[in-house]
């Protein structure tokens, strides 16, 4: 997959309606389903190959780097987006990851502070 245009995204919510556009557009799940708690793989329909895929996307957009062991710390929609907004520098560090895989992000990406 190739990098999607990114105007207008400026903060993590507008990552969040960016990514479920993704998420709808490209996998065709519906939208009502797209929501912050939403499980990516059981309530969004998704398979391991299909998330790492818009992991893909997500980190050639934005020229982010997702560490390996990403899928093991995230698993809701909100939690990626928030990881997602906080390696562009949009976001504060997000509360549910841990320690060691916070200093795996922020050796791949100088915007996560």
């Amino acid at each position: 997959m190739a990098a999607r245009d990114i105007g207008g995204v400026t903060n993590w919510m507008h990552m969040f309606r960016w990514i479920v556009k993704l998420i709808r557009d490209d996998y065709e799940v519906d939208e009502k389903i797209l929501v912050r708690t939403a499980v990516l793989e059981t309530d969004c329909g998704l398979t391991i190959e299909d998330v790492e895929a818009v992991l893909r996307t997500v980190a050639e957009s934005f020229a982010i780097r997702f560490p390996p062991g990403t899928l093991d710390e995230v698993v809701r929609l909100e939690e990626l987006c928030v990881l997602a907004s906080w390696l562009n520098g949009l976001y504060k560090r997000p509360d549910f990851i841990s320690e060691a895989f916070a200093v795996k992000c922020a050796a791949l990406n100088q915007a996560a502070v």
